[in-house]
């Protein structure tokens, strides 16, 4: 139920229950357009019962948000030690001038990529930031929620 959560009113977590002046939920489709509009964010999970949040690239396929790490990484650990794990991936673009952007967080289930085809077309797609990347992790969306800033006058 890909986004179905935040266009009723949940807000993932954003504090937007009563939205703010100067800022406006998103509908999960344009919350969508914008994280593919960008190839980077951040990538929150568990790591010793503690979060975690590193910076990657990434982009959207079939749905999903595709990342490319090492397997040796803190992430790859979290995700091969369960069948998947309930992970946020958070993307935003602000202005600090003009105090307008907006702000899309994702949460979902974090899957590594086996298939030899896929991870061989991702390895073609996806090009990491981090050097000797060699897993491929697959965020499938469960909530969809994100926030417009909108200037306002002081």
């Amino acid at each position: 139920m890909i986004g179905g959560v935040n266009d009723r009113g949940y807000d993932g977590g954003l504090g937007l229950a009563q939205a703010a002046a100067g800022a406006q939920r998103l509908t999960s489709t344009e919350a969508v357009r914008l994280l593919a509009s960008i190839t980077y964010g951040r990538v929150v999970f568990t790591l010793d019962a503690l979060p975690a949040i590193r910076p990657v690239n990434h982009l959207l396929d079939e749905g999903r948000i595709i990342i490319r790490t090492r397997l040796t990484a803190s992430i790859s650990a979290a995700v091969r030690s369960t069948d998947g794990v309930v992970v946020a991936y958070e993307a935003d673009s602000i202005d600090p001038q003009s105090r307008t952007g907006w702000s899309v967080v994702v949460t979902g289930h974090a899957r590594t990529i086996t298939d030899p085809d896929q991870v061989s077309r991702y390895e073609q797609l996806l090009h990491p930031w981090v050097n000797h990347a060699d897993t491929v992790v697959a965020i499938e969306p469960a909530i969809i929620a994100g926030f417009r800033i909108n200037a306002t006058e002081n």
